[in-house]
């Protein structure tokens, strides 16, 4: 059985995101999206409802699953039994950031691979950080987030 985590704080989860776990979803039997916990971190939407966009968001897909986790990714991965972690890639920058996470990973635990999807097109220009700065300034984030998300704000 194949299983992928796909990590990451999801704050918010984006269109770019669901393009992700909607194209990763065929090639695993089962793929966890794992909202990332850092106490250092501050966050604009909580965990609690970091989770629910995302539950909402793919309630009718059985292969899905939702979870939180505090480390390192590697070892949740470990924890868990996955033997892949999937990320997106938008850009000549996030390919080399997630090279050497994928490298470091690989020296840490080398039953877990990584596997990169490009983003699409329409989607390659959003992050979670640009979406929380216009929301910072009360602009509209309607066009680069789900409707469950629009909604809640």
């Amino acid at each position: 059985m194949r299983k992928a985590v796909f990590p990451g704080s999801f704050d918010p989860i984006t269109l770019g995101h669901v393009d992700i776990i909607q194209r990763g979803l065929p090639l695993f039997d089962e793929l966890v999206v794992a909202i990332g916990v850092n106490s250092a971190k501050k966050y604009h939407f909580s965990l609690e409802k970091r989770l629910e966009f995302i539950k909402s968001i793919f309630s009718s897909e059985a292969k899905l699953n939702v979870q939180t986790y505090e480390g390192l990714t590697v070892d949740y991965c470990r924890s868990i039994g996955a033997d892949c972690i999937l990320r997106g890639i938008r850009s000549a920058a996030d390919f080399e950031f997630e090279k050497n996470i994928a490298q470091l990973n690989s020296k840490l635990n080398g039953g877990v691979e990584s596997a990169f999807l490009i983003s699409a097109p329409e989607y390659s220009h959003i992050s979670s950080s640009i979406v929380r700065e216009i929301l910072k300034f009360g602009g509209d984030v309607s066009a680069l987030v789900p409707e469950k998300v629009v909604q809640e704000l």
